[in-house]
């Protein structure tokens, strides 16, 4: 395996080809790296066909089986008829491979363009698209795949920032405001009460979603995994309270055709919002030392950028304290 702390170091452009043909494609030779950090994907040329999309797992991260169920949801989707870049299989129907000690998949080319999250149609379709996932999401659960906790995403996070990463001058201020900021969480999901944890997309913004042919097609589901169905919908919300609540509106109508969303479920909006950042500080200071993050994030561990996450901790305390979205 490779070093753990440059994963691919030596995925090479002759390593994804030899890779790809090993499954019995013939490479013409092009490849092309596509925006991705915590894996590797390419795109590959075939000789006289459709290029196709190579995902290189990053090591150590998923076991096997967690890739698996990983697959294994997309599948199920598709077989639903709904619209999910899922991966390949082979004629056995694997379609988990390794070659050169790296684990990947095969994946059809699909284009298409970021929805648009202003327009109310785009927001009925999702909100219609992503009740149907979830409504296939509740069959059974993931026996592999982590949940969605605050233990995982916030106390984690913070005590490894606060440990390894925070300036000096920050650590008493980031300690304190992150100490009130998990207790307000914690109080929100009590507030929230016993909601349902199913299988969801985990990582639902509009970089995941192409628009294509009138409708959203769902990409990346390597944050898959068990948590409420609100995770699947409060990021495609924008702009003020009320732009807000004017598109929740939009987006649980086309969701309750298909499933039925818990409404206490959004006392937890905020709560995963600022848990989403302290576990984004979190993950790109965990993989510093893979040379691509450096590269990616150069703004990343200076006083300026540390100064900026506590400012945005603040907003989010502020926002903690107001009342919950209302569905109009």
């Amino acid at each position: 395996m490779s070093d753990n702390k440059q994963p691919f170091y030596e995925l090479k452009p002759d390593t994804v080809i030899d890779a790809v043909e090993s499954i019995g494609y013939l490479s013409d030779g092009r490849i092309m790296a596509l925006n991705s950090y915590e894996n590797r994907v390419y795109q590959v040329g075939l000789d006289e066909s459709e290029p196709l999309i190579a995902k290189f797992y990053r090591p150590q991260r998923w076991t096997d089986e967690q890739i698996g169920e990983e697959h294994r949801f997309m599948s199920q989707l598709v077989e639903q008829d709904l619209s999910v870049v899922a991966p390949i299989k082979s004629d056995t129907g694997q379609t988990l491979f390794s070659y050169d000690d790296y684990r990947f998949s095969l994946f059809v080319r699909k284009g298409g363009r970021a929805p648009e999250l202003e327009d109310p149609e785009h927001l009925f379709q999702l909100g219609n698209t992503l009740g149907r996932i979830h409504l296939a999401g509740q069959a059974e659960p993931f026996k592999h795949r982590p949940t969605l906790d605050i233990q995982s995403y916030g106390i984690d996070s913070t005590d490894f920032i606060s440990r390894e990463l925070i300036p000096a001058s920050l650590k008493a201020a980031y300690d304190s405001l992150t100490s009130d900021l998990l207790r307000e969480i914690d109080a929100a999901f009590k507030r929230a009460g016993d909601v349902v944890y199913q299988r969801v997309h985990g990582d639902c913004h509009g970089g995941n979603i192409l628009w294509r042919d009138d409708m959203p097609h769902f990409v990346d589901f390597d944050d898959a995994r068990m948590a409420p169905a609100i995770q699947d919908l409060w990021m495609l919300l924008t702009g003020d309270r009320h732009q807000q609540e004017l598109q929740l509106g939009e987006v649980i109508d086309g969701y309750n055709e298909f499933a039925s969303f818990n409404p206490r479920e959004l006392h937890l909006v905020e709560a995963l919002r600022t848990l989403r950042m302290m576990n984004y500080a979190a993950w790109i200071g965990r993989r510093w030392e893979d040379p691509a993050f450096p590269m990616s994030f150069p703004w990343f561990n200076t006083e300026r950028y540390w100064g900026e996450h506590l400012l945005e901790l603040k907003e989010q305390f502020a926002k903690l304290q107001e009342p919950v979205l209302k569905l109009l």
